[in-house]
């Protein structure tokens, strides 16, 4: 049972980071080489698909990692299992207060209604999010070393 759990969560941890480092060193660069309007609209669209699916991936894999601390308290690796969660609930706390704000309205920015400085806003929050990716490869990594 606990291998059945560890696999899930090594496995659902693993694609959000996959998704995310994506969004990072895949996606906006793309974005960002489109012309202005559809930069900023792909960025909205973006916003708006992820910001629905990214709560729940991120809670989830958080509480996979707490299950999986809990029910292997007394097996070898679990210390880095706690710190892989403290590191996945750094990242929540992040997406929280700084890419959330930013996101919520972004998501909403068409060519008509954007604001003038919405090139640096979104450049914030590319900052933020490098710095999320870390925090959640770290998480991941640690996960991976405790598991094997």
């Amino acid at each position: 049972m606990l291998s059945t759990l560890e696999v899930i969560t090594t496995v659902v941890v693993g694609l959000m980071v996959g998704v995310e480092f994506s969004v990072a060193f895949v996606m906006n660069p793309i974005f960002n080489a489109l012309p202005e309007d559809s930069n900023q609209q792909a960025h909205s669209h973006g916003g708006r698909m992820l910001g629905a699916v990214m709560p729940v991936w991120y809670i989830g894999s958080l509480v996979l990692v707490a299950v999986r601390a809990i029910a292997g308290w007394h097996h070898e690796g679990t210390g880095l299992v706690v710190t892989a969660a403290g590191l996945l609930i750094l990242s929540v706390i992040m997406s929280i207060l700084l890419l959330v704000p930013i996101n919520n309205q972004g998501k909403t920015w068409t060519p008509e209604n954007r604001p003038a400085d919405w090139k640096e806003q979104m450049n914030r929050w590319n900052r933020y999010h490098y710095v999320r990716v870390a925090v959640i490869i770290a998480a991941f990594t640690l996960l991976v070393a405790a598991l094997v």
